[in-house]
C-alpha cells in the first residue's frame, strides 16, 4: 500500500471534510464512521473527492459501506481502480 495515498486520504478527510481529528490520529483501520465520525453526506463527499484527486471512477457497485470502512480498505480500493484504469489505458 502506498504511503502517499494514505497520507493524501488522511489529509483530505481532515482538510476537505472538516473532521476535527488530527491526520496522524487516524489509524489505518479506524472506522471512518465510528471513529472518525463521517456521516452519510461525508461519505458522498469523500467518494467525489477520491474520484477527482485520484483520477478514478468509483462505480455504484464499488460504492459500498464495506469499501469505505477505513483508510486501509479505501486505499486498497483506489489502488485497485487505478491499476484497472492503467491496464485499460495501456490496452488502447
Amino acid at each position: 500500500m502506498r504511503e502517499d495515498l494514505i497520507a493524501s486520504l488522511r489529509k483530505m478527510i481532515v482538510t476537505d471534510l472538516f473532521i476535527e481529528v488530527a491526520e496522524n490520529d487516524i489509524g489505518l483501520d479506524d472506522g471512518l464512521r465510528t471513529v472518525v465520525g463521517l456521516d452519510s453526506v461525508g461519505f458522498v463527499d469523500l467518494r467525489a473527492l477520491c474520484e477527482q484527486r485520484f483520477n478514478v471512477e468509483i462505480s455504484d457497485d464499488d460504492y459500498t459501506p464495506e469499501n469505505f470502512t477505513s483508510i486501509r480498505v479505501l486505499a486498497d480500493l483506489i489502488d485497485h481502480l487505478q491499476a484497472k484504469k492503467a491496464a485499460a489505458d495501456s490496452a488502447r
